[in-house]
């Protein structure tokens, strides 16, 4: 992932209506899928301008925001007075540690309750590495909730610049979180992106860390 790829793109990311409207979507669809509750620590990685944990974070404890944009952040940053749960922004990129190394001092010793993503599997190039670095993140029953684009037929983004994959079948998709160490498998159709070319559904996955 690179830092800069939505520096240009931050200030105005929550001008585009379908966007806001796709995120909205897919938030309901975490609110009504897993249960949170105010004593959990969540994270939402890929949070940009925080448009997903802003719907959450009335219902949680705490939230950290991880990003590798710090344009996003700073967008984020200027919520953080109306968030009604506690924020932890942390510019970081998890795709480009590998798995033998310590994880980031920022988060040595955290262990989230669960992990939240919109829209940000397809910029990452390694699934199943990046679902490897949330199992171990996250303790026995913690949860992933991860959206994004059912396999399409690449003509969803008008720049393909930083995007990786073109959506993803669910049957893979599913078997890279069997294989990193999640059961409880589940997919929701959270939304459909409807574009002048054709529409395009939003998956969320859920799925928990097996007991150890």
């Amino acid at each position: 992932m690179n830092q800069h790829l939505f520096a240009h793109k931050a200030r105005e990311y929550e001008g585009n209506a379908h966007r806001v409207a796709t995120v909205q979507g897919i938030g309901q669809s975490v609110l009504s899928t897993i249960a949170l509750h105010g004593d959990m620590h969540i994270m939402d990685f890929g949070s940009g301008t925080g448009l997903l944990l802003e719907q959450l974070a009335p219902v949680v404890g705490k939230v950290t925001a991880v990003d590798v944009s710090a344009a996003m952040n700073q967008e984020l940053e200027a919520k953080r007075h109306r968030l009604p749960c506690e924020l932890e922004i942390l510019a970081l990129d998890l795709t480009r540690q590998p798995l033998s190394a310590p994880l980031d001092a920022r988060l040595d010793g955290a262990r989230f309750d669960g992990i939240v993503s919109s829209m940000t599997l397809h910029h990452v190039a390694d699934i199943p590495a990046l679902l490897a670095r949330f199992h171990a993140l996250l303790p026995s029953g913690g949860f992933i909730a991860l959206a994004d684009l059912d396999a399409e037929d690449g003509r969803f983004h008008s720049d393909i610049t930083g995007v990786f994959h073109a959506g993803f079948a669910r049957d893979t998709l599913a078997q890279w979180v069997s294989q990193a160490g999640f059961a409880e498998i589940g997919f929701t159709t959270a939304c459909v992106v409807q574009k002048p070319h054709g529409d395009y559904p939003v998956f969320l996955l859920t799925a928990r860390r097996q007991e150890s």
